[in-house]
């Protein structure tokens, strides 16, 4: 309970930070990609700085086993979402299916989820950053393996009678390069996850955590890395609001799919996911109240930006996933909270 009037504040804080960029766009003051551009800084770099820091501690072996459980659930929660978001909407048009379902696995844990840990939790409990990167990473194995698969299996867009999910994995002896260029140039590979510079920083740091290592580090380097730490928040922000201001909300409303959605992204899931701690819990494992809060407030964010992006690089419905996201984005300053004080 101690944490809902600083969650409802943090959030209030990350929705104001969103104005800026509905202006900029609205006003037309900022170039077509700048969002693009500004995103990848955000996730490349800033975000690389704030994990790499949040490992940069004393060894503690009660952040290591917590870090072990962190892992376990994240493994378990997207599984869980994944099996949760396959049935729920098989009656669904197959491509406004295609981006529910990937908008139920995937939540805006990089940048909803990570800012307000680092902003809610840190202080109360230290290595709280840290355990929100583990859920990153494991959020972006499934989102190039699982995410991909949601997007192109069972699709024949070039109509020659082969899945083109296939073409997006598969090598023939006779080519020097992937089948993916007959889908699209740069489809997903789980490699992407592996060297994805977040994860790379969560590698590293890691590293430096596990040796005694950490205070060799020169402060030129912590405190530069420090100030790319602190864009995380509000360039995420600026981020979300630019998408914002082009959504249409035209018959959002309307559509019964979209409030199953809903209901599984902001109540349900999270909720399911609070119910398999309290389970293993149950079961004589001692489950730390930081994994549990980082896990559920990862694990409540909503619906993930990368829904769009994913949308637009295997040519699936970019507009009604762009609405999806927002509606899900503004419904978060109510149900994040909610959620943190059920529990």
């Amino acid at each position: 309970m101690q944490f809902v009037p600083q969650i409802i504040y943090n959030v209030a804080i990350l929705f104001i930070m969103m104005i800026p960029g509905i202006i900029l766009k609205k006003c037309k003051m900022i170039p077509d990609g700048f969002g693009k551009g500004l995103s990848n800084l955000v996730l490349y770099i800033a975000q690389s700085a704030l994990v790499f820091l949040a490992y940069l501690r004393d060894f503690d072996k009660e952040i290591l086993i917590n870090s072990i459980y962190v892992l376990a659930l994240s493994f378990i929660t997207h599984t869980t979402f994944a099996i949760v978001a396959t049935f729920a909407f098989k009656l669904a048009p197959d491509m406004k299916g295609r981006m529910l379902r990937f908008a139920t696995v995937f939540s805006n844990a990089a940048f909803m989820g990570i800012p307000l840990v680092s902003a809610v939790l840190e202080d109360t409990y230290p290595g709280a950053t840290l355990y929100a990167s583990i859920y990153n990473v494991v959020f972006n194995v499934f989102l190039w393996s699982h995410g991909v698969y949601i997007c192109n299996s069972g699709r024949d867009r070039d109509k020659d009678g082969i899945d083109d999910f296939q073409q997006v994995f598969d090598f023939t002896p006779d080519e020097e390069e992937p089948h993916d260029k007959k889908v699209k140039s740069g489809s997903g590979s789980i490699l992407k996850a592996i060297i994805h510079p977040v994860t790379i920083a969560a590698l590293l740091g890691f590293t430096f955590f596990l040796l005694p290592i950490n205070n060799y580090v020169p402060s030129l380097i912590t405190d530069s890395l420090g100030m790319l730490k602190n864009l995380v928040a509000p360039l995420s922000m600026v981020v979300i609001g630019i998408r914002l201001a082009d959504m249409s909300f035209k018959g959002a409303f309307t559509d019964k799919f979209m409030y199953l959605f809903l209901a599984l992204r902001h109540i349900i899931l999270p909720l399911l996911t609070v119910g398999i701690i309290k389970l293993i819990g149950l079961a004589g494992l001692d489950i730390h109240p930081a994994v549990t809060s980082v896990v559920v407030i990862m694990a409540s964010a909503p619906a993930a930006t990368s829904a769009t992006m994913f949308a637009e690089k295997f040519d699936c419905d970019t507009m009604y996933v762009s609405r999806v996201v927002t509606i899900s984005t503004l419904l978060c300053i109510a149900t994040m909270p909610l959620i943190l004080m059920l529990i």
